[in-house]
């Protein structure tokens, strides 16, 4: 591995660098409504937090995006990050159809990106792939500041029962 490639910094976007709370309501409807809950994805404000941690942290690590959401999304979070001001990086998202909770999609992310080179930090709101990351070794910080108590079960079970975002 050449010394001149900086380390990863991989980003969650969902409640790490965007805003679900306007769309949250999508996802406690019963039958849940994911189309809505997607297609809504390119208006949620930016965690003004989350956006510095990314700018802070691309001064000496090559970012990577590491999303749940579906593979759909590509050009719309795209463009979001651009629109919104964030730093150049790769972007990994769900294959459209898979449904493992994400704790496994994404510690099996980081397994591959670590076969280029380290894995400095993944910045996640979910207690579960934070959790599951640094059992695998791997440091984290938990992104505590896009979450509130009536949001936070319902992104949770979305994203570890669910497989959805």
């Amino acid at each position: 591995m050449p010394d001149d490639k900086p380390p990863y910094a991989v980003l969650d976007i969902d409640a790490t660098l965007s805003d679900t709370s306007k769309r949250i309501y999508f996802l406690q409807k019963r039958p849940k409504d994911w189309d809505s809950f997607f297609a809504h994805a390119k208006e949620d404000a930016v965690l003004d937090e989350g956006r510095a941690v990314a700018t802070k942290l691309a001064e000496g690590h090559e970012i990577v995006y590491l999303t749940g959401r579906p593979e759909r999304l590509r050009r719309e979070t795209v463009q979001w990050l651009k629109d919104n001001g964030f730093p150049d990086g790769q972007l990994f998202m769900r294959r459209n159809n898979d449904r493992r909770p994400s704790a496994t999609m994404k510690l099996n992310r980081l397994d591959r990106l670590k076969q280029d080179r380290p894995v400095a930090i993944l910045v996640d709101d979910d207690v579960k792939v934070c959790a599951a990351a640094e059992k695998a070794g791997y440091p984290t910080m938990r992104a505590d500041w896009g979450l509130d108590a009536e949001t936070q079960p319902t992104l949770f079970e979305a994203q570890e029962k669910e497989g959805r975002t």
